[in-house]
């Protein structure tokens, strides 16, 4: 099952997936930097790079690799954690050095973005959801990402994709 809605909020932009896995190992699949490098990301996209810190404050700073070559950096700051329930997180592009850049192909896309990521068990399945808004954001940055709803669907379904296929792996 895959969904994204629009709630209330009219900038957030919301994703749920069920998967046939139980939730202490979804969690791990998200916050152990092993997990991560191996399904995290665009599909297509690999991630040959990370350093995590993982603790309210902490970091985790990413490196992905696009089929064409290309170094895209990207970090998260934590702000909660509450294993193996809830971790709540700002996003950001990055450069090799952790500092905080600009998206790639979009000027226009939010400096940060806050990101609540949900593992809710069903039986020995999860339900995972991911609420996720501009943070500190221009009128301009919260339209470019209130506008780019069904780009991030499809970016985060492949995303989910991969996941689902690293927890069949394991």
């Amino acid at each position: 099952m895959n969904a994204a809605s629009r709630d209330s909020n009219p900038n957030e932009f919301v994703i749920s997936r069920v998967f046939a896995a139980p939730r202490e190992l979804v969690w791990k699949a998200w916050t152990e930097p092993e997990r991560l490098m191996q399904w995290f990301g665009p599909k297509g996209v690999t991630m040959p790079k990370c350093d995590m810190d993982f603790r309210p404050g902490g970091m985790f700073h990413y490196c992905m690799l696009t089929p064409d070559g290309h170094e895209m950096w990207g970090k998260w700051i934590f702000r909660e954690i509450e294993a193996p329930a809830r971790l709540m997180l700002i996003s950001s592009f990055s450069d090799a050095n952790g500092g905080i850049t600009r998206h790639p192909l979009n000027p226009q896309w939010p400096l940060e973005t806050l990101s609540t990521t949900t593992f809710e068990p069903q039986g020995n399945r999860t339900l995972l959801t991911i609420r996720w808004t501009p943070l500190n954001a221009t009128a301009d940055e919260q339209a470019t990402f209130a506008q780019s709803h069904a780009s991030m669907q499809q970016g985060w379904g492949g995303t989910m994709e991969q996941l689902e296929n690293y927890l069949k792996t394991v």
